[in-house]
Order: structure tokens, then C-alpha cells, then sequence
């Protein structure tokens, strides 16, 4: 096989490539066929000796499109092949086939899983997720009953039950872990310890980062967090790279940063901010409904893949969302310019207005006396019992011909920051925190503070 497809490489034509690989399954399919066997289980084989060879990536990539076609079709296949009336008939048969399924094939991964060192309860994790009857096992079930090893009246009942496990495996992984705390008091032990563990990182820390994943990202934010003196605790489920980190002196355990025990443990409620270093944004939800629960005043920054992530992550509860195809984008151009001939000072004013654009935090600073008082900057301005601008909204202040921005409004009361429009009528107290220039920042306040 991979003398062939080597052959057939090197003639760089794509089109050739996969009219090869199809010459080979349909090859084995007519040689299983002649031997008496099904054409589905040629095809099978075919694909167990691709996968050998070096070039089952490119056969992956070649063939998706066929792939998910036909595995449609091939289950739509498995579905015509069920009787529901003899399904309904021996209703007890199929739910006592389906026990003894998803209990046989759960006993027997699980040993397997402890023969190979792995914990009680990963074991039994591991049982329950792959307990369901497989797609082979649809391959077999017609054979068995060409060859009369199998009755109709038991190979429908068992098609079935085959259905129902693969239908009910998501409902049994979501509830693994309440199954493997009931069923292993080694688990509770481990849990305990993994608490404890990250416990102690954050006994002492006091306004520190929790870093939710200890990857790339993670690590570079662990060293640019030491190099300024934040402390930070991290929180990794790889442990291979929790055990080297950690040797090495990062603060680093061992635990699942998705569950609220976890963050309660890592000092969720003496933190700083939270990063989540990973880019997936359903799990990053997940994690923000927890953190919303349990300090919801506390500043995330979330890790995204493109744009289209921000605002689902936004309405989450992220503070900022960073996402990668932006900032690879970004940075991109800045080094095109550069090499084009674009003075460097120049691209970094773009790049930074670009960035301010993109991510509120970085939409001006605050600037001391100190500093050079031009360009953009933010400037806060306290409402007094009086002014006239209490009771009206910030659209009402008129403050666009001044080219002033309202940035967000601190209240009273409220530790979050609230947006121009979240804010509704301004009340005595309020902070309003305006973008600008200079000037205008001065006019904006004067309006502002007049009685």
C-alpha cells in the first residue's frame, strides 16, 4: 500500500490521488465481496490499511466530502433496517439487550482501563463514554443474520438496542461524574486531594490571576505575570505539563478550571482578574456561568478565536475578549508596512489605534500631570447635587459636536461599569468617564458640572 500510493504521489496530481484511494476501497470491497463476505467490510479494511501508511492525513482531506455524505447515508441505511413493530412487540427484549450492552461493554473498557494504570474513576469514565453499541457493530449484525447465526426475531431487538445506546451515550457522559463519585470512593479521595492541592497554591495569594489553562498562552502570561511581580495560580488538566511546570517552579496544579470547586479552591474570591487561555467558546460560556456565580465583580479576559465569538463571550460576562484571528491579522500588517517602508512610529500609532478600536480598555489612558497633556485620553468627571446634567441620559447631553465620547459610567453601588446606554438617567454621584481630546475633554466637563 504505501509503495503504491508513494507511486502515485509523486505524480502530484490531486485528482489521481483520490481516484486512487477509491480504486482501493472499492478493490478490497469486490475482493471481500468474491470471498463471501459484505462489500461494507472491504471497505473497512481498506481503510485500516490507509490509515498505516503516511499519507492518511491527505486521504483524511481528500475524502471529507464523501465521508460525511455517506456516513449520513450509511445510518439512514442502518435506520431502514429497523422493524418497529417487532421493536415494539418485544419492547422488555430490546431494553434487556440494551442493559446488557452498555453494562458488558462499560465492565469491560473499565477493566481494560485499570490494566493500563489508569485511575478507578478515569476508568470508569472511560467505560461509560464508550459503552454504546459502534458503527462495526452495524456492519456484523446484517452478516450474522445472512449467515443464520442470528434469527430475525433477535437481530431486530438487537439493532435496536445497538440505536438506543448510541441515542443515550450523551445523556450518560453528562452525568459521569455524579455515576463515578457514587459508585468509587477513590474518587472523592482523588477530588479532595486535587482540591487541596490548589487550595494551598492560593492559600496566600491575595489579588492574584487565575489562569485557566496552562498551554502556550498560558505560559507566556505565567512569565510576563512573574517578571512584574503579580502573583498567579494555574490550572491544568495535562499532567505531564502540570508535573514539569510545577518542578520547575511555576504555580501550576493539577485541576479542571470548568468546575466551581476548582475556582473556589484557586481563591476565586481574593482574585484579581481570570484569563481563560483556551479557544473554545462554548466551554469559555461554561466557565464565565460559574464565574458570574461566584464573584461576578471580577474582571476575565477571554482568549477567541475570530470575531464572531466576541459578542456571545461578551454577553457572557467577559470583560475583554481577545481574539487571535485579529491579532494575527494585526501584527500581519504591521510587519508588511514596515518592511514596505512605513516609518515604524507611524505603524505603531495605526496599530494602536486599530487596537483601541478593537478593545475598550485600550481606548485612551488616564494621564498624570507629568505627562504630555495631547491626543486621545480618558478623563473622569464626578457629578455634583445640582448640575444640570442629573436626570438625563447621555444622549441627551449633546456632547458629539465636542468630539468627547462617553466611555462608561460608574454608579453607586454598582461595581460593574456601565455602559452609556445601561446607564439611563445620571444621577448625583455618578462618574462619568469621557474620551477625548484635551480640549474638548475641558468643554465636555464644563457642560457637564453647569447648574
Amino acid at each position: 500500500m504505501r509503495v503504491w500510493l508513494r507511486a502515485v504521489a509523486r505524480r502530484r496530481s490531486n485528482e489521481l490521488f483520490v481516484l486512487n484511494v477509491l480504486l482501493i476501497t472499492l478493490a478490497a470491497a469486490f475482493i471481500t465481496a468474491a470471498a463471501g463476505l459484505s462489500l461494507v467490510l472491504g471497505a473497512f479494511l481498506a481503510g485500516m490499511l490507509i490509515s498505516e501508511t503516511e499519507y492518511r492525513f491527505q486521504v483524511e482531506q481528500d475524502i471529507k466530502p464523501f465521508r460525511d455524505v455517506l456516513l449520513g447515508l450509511f445510518f439512514i441505511t442502518v435506520g431502514m433496517m429497523l422493524d418497529l413493530r417487532l421493536v415494539v412487540a418485544q419492547f422488555w427484549l430490546v431494553l434487556g439487550f440494551l442493559a446488557v450492552l452498555l453494562f458488558a461493554k462499560c465492565a469491560l473498557i473499565g477493566a481494560l482501563s485499570r490494566a493500563f494504570g489508569a485511575a478507578t474513576g478515569t476508568a470508569l469514565r472511560v467505560g461509560l463514554a464508550l459503552a454504546q453499541g459502534g458503527e462495526f457493530g452495524f456492519v456484523l449484525l446484517p452478516l450474522a443474520g445472512i449467515a443464520g447465526i442470528l434469527p430475525d426475531e433477535l437481530m431486530q431487538p438487537l439493532l435496536a438496542a445497538m440505536i438506543l445506546s448510541m441515542l443515550a451515550t450523551p445523556f450518560v457522559i453528562a452525568a459521569s461524574d455524579k455515576i463515578v463519585l457514587r459508585l468509587s470512593r477513590s474518587e472523592w479521595m482523588l477530588r479532595s486531594l486535587e482540591l487541596h492541592r490548589v487550595a494551598v497554591q492560593s492559600l496566600e495569594a491575595e489579588r492574584h490571576v487565575i489562569i485557566v489553562g496552562y498551554g502556550r498562552n498560558g505560559q507566556r502570561l505565567a512569565r510576563l505575570l512573574d517578571a512584574e511581580g503579580v502573583r498567579y495560580v494555574a490550572l491544568d488538566l495535562d499532567p505531564e505539563r502540570v508535573r514539569e511546570a510545577a518542578a520547575a517552579g511555576d504555580t501550576v496544579v493539577f485541576a479542571d478550571g470548568m468546575r466551581a470547586e476548582a475556582l473556589v479552591a484557586a481563591g476565586i474570591s481574593r482574585a484579581a482578574a481570570v484569563v481563560l487561555t483556551f479557544a473554545d467558546a462554548r466551554a469559555a460560556v461554561r466557565v464565565l456561568a460559574h464565574l458570574h456565580e461566584l464573584n461576578p465583580t471580577v474582571p476575565v479576559i477571554v482568549r477567541a478565536r475570530d470575531e464572531a465569538d466576541i459578542e456571545p463571550l461578551t454577553a457572557a460576562g467577559a470583560s475583554e475578549v481577545v481574539p487571535e484571528a485579529f491579532e494575527s491579522g494585526l501584527m500581519l500588517a504591521s510587519h508588511t508596512l514596515v518592511w514596505v517602508g512605513v516609518p515604524f512610529s507611524r505603524v505603531m500609532r495605526r496599530v494602536s489605534q486599530v487596537r483601541g478600536e478593537q478593545y475598550g480598555l485600550l481606548r485612551g489612558l488616564f494621564q498624570g500631570r507629568d505627562e504630555l497633556q495631547s491626543g486621545v485620553r480618558l478623563h473622569s468627571v464626578s457629578l455634583e447635587p445640582g448640575v444640570r446634567a442629573l436626570g438625563r441620559t447621555v444622549g441627551e447631553l449633546g456632547l458629539e459636536p465636542l468630539e468627547v465620547e462617553v466611555t462608561a459610567v460608574r454608579r453607586r453601588g454598582v461595581k460593574v461599569k456601565l455602559t452609556p446606554e445601561a446607564a439611563g438617567e445620571l444621577q448625583a454621584g455618578d462618574v462619568v468617564v469621557l474620551l477625548g481630546a484635551p480640549e474638548a475633554l475641558a468643554a465636555a466637563e464644563e457642560r457637564l458640572m453647569a447648574r
